[in-house]
């Protein structure tokens, strides 16, 4: 979206696919957390904590959009390419990948306003 009046020079990204409300409208309080949910969405650009089968939540959102700034700046992701036999395994191993120092380093080359 591109914005009007005072921001008409800002470009919004936005996604209503997986949208939700956070806060329960008859008590105003935050949701409460759920575990146990399949992954949803896109695995290569899908939050730790979702692929560990936590509901996904606005810090989801953050972890997602980082991923989507190191693709932009490298051109691809340390997970990018990874063989399993099925669906299950290659998340499990995208999961696992993400979560690993081996991830940590291969990003270290990122600029500073990134990390």
């Amino acid at each position: 979206m591109i914005g009007y009046g005072q921001d008409a020079n800002q470009i919004f990204i936005i996604d209503f696919g997986l949208s939700k409300k956070y806060k329960d409208l008859k008590t105003n309080k935050h949701i409460p957390l759920k575990k146990g949910k399949s992954l949803t969405g896109t695995a290569r650009y899908a939050s730790i904590n979702a692929h560990l089968g936590y509901e996904q939540s606005r810090r989801d959102d953050l972890e997602s959009v980082s991923y989507i700034l190191i693709y932009l700046y490298k051109g691809n992701l340390p997970w990018q390419g990874i063989q399993a036999k099925d669906k299950v395994e290659k998340y499990k191993k995208i999961a696992e990948h993400k979560i690993s120092q081996e991830t940590k380093s291969s990003l270290k080359d990122l600029p500073s306003n990134y990390i």
